[in-house]
């Protein structure tokens, strides 16, 4: 970052220095240029006003120097045709895809990914004497910056940290875009596309994951089951009469829903007393 503050602070310098060092030729080509606008006024008011908008930016050079004072706008300003030349940039936010990119993994996977990226122009001046096209060189840095940080991170992370990993480019595109005098203000994973191959088997894992689950909640449930019935059976053998109640809750559950079935409930007292006779007579 020092560097990029001492290149900074000599282009303004020499944004100061622009009048001033034109030499005699200079200054001599300017004062015949503002005579002939003099002499031209009704004509060249047209070459000479020129109007930018709210949201632009102009950075005039005079005799292929920037001129003093940094950018114009935004409204009316006055260049000297013949020595005078400029240049308008967009300040406002511009977004672009970044293409899918082949990217192979940590973990040796091969995935497709493709990303957004949100940038605007902080500094005009620096991002046209600094770079040739700012738009073009944040977007194949983008491209590049993508396939460095995800060649880094396995699958997993990839799927899961997606917020962690945008973060971490929108901050290396930020500080390696600086001395451009472009500001990325955010950046997006869009979508992560898997092979073929690769989704079915993570959908095999996922399928024999759940089926696993599903086994372990039905063993669950069998335990608990098993272990209310024989509360139940301790309370039904603690008080016989229950059995009898039981009995016509449930000759009352059959008659409401199949009144064709006919129960003759026998009571069990009488089975335990035959038992008993047949177990005499054998002996």
């Amino acid at each position: 970052m020092t560097s990029v503050n001492m290149e900074n602070r000599h282009l303004k310098d020499g944004e100061s220095e622009g009048d001033e060092d034109q030499g005699i030729c200079g200054k001599l080509i300017i004062l015949v240029s503002v005579v002939m606008v003099v002499l031209t006024f009704p004509v060249a008011v047209f070459m000479t006003v020129k109007i930018v908008q709210e949201y632009e930016r102009s950075v005039i050079f005079r005799l292929g120097r920037i001129l003093g004072g940094g950018a114009k706008g935004p409204g009316i300003f006055f260049v000297i045709p013949c020595t005078d030349t400029y240049v308008k940039v967009d300040l406002r936010t511009v977004s672009f895809d970044v293409p899918p990119q082949e990217i192979l993994s940590k973990d040796s996977v091969t995935v497709a990914v493709d990303a957004v990226v949100y940038y605007r122009i902080s500094n005009p001046t620096i991002s046209v004497t600094n770079v040739e096209d700012a738009n073009r060189s944040t977007k194949l840095l983008a491209a590049t910056t993508l396939r460095n940080v995800l060649g880094t991170k396995n699958l997993s992370e990839i799927l899961a940290d997606r917020d962690t990993i945008s973060s971490t480019m929108q901050s290396m595109l930020d500080e390696a875009t600086d001395p451009w005098g472009v500001k990325v203000e955010r950046v997006e994973i869009k979508d992560v596309r898997l092979p073929v191959q690769l989704q079915r088997a993570m959908a095999a894992e996922a399928e024999a994951g759940r089926e696993a689950r599903a086994k372990v909640i039905a063993a669950e449930g069998e335990h608990n089951a098993s272990r209310a019935l024989k509360e139940a059976a301790n309370v039904i053998a603690e008080s016989p009469v229950a059995l009898q109640l039981r009995y016509l809750q449930t000759l009352s559950t059959i008659a409401a829903e199949k009144n064709s079935t006919i129960i003759f409930p026998l009571p069990i007292d009488m089975l335990n007393q035959g038992q008993g006779g047949s177990k005499g007579t054998k002996m």
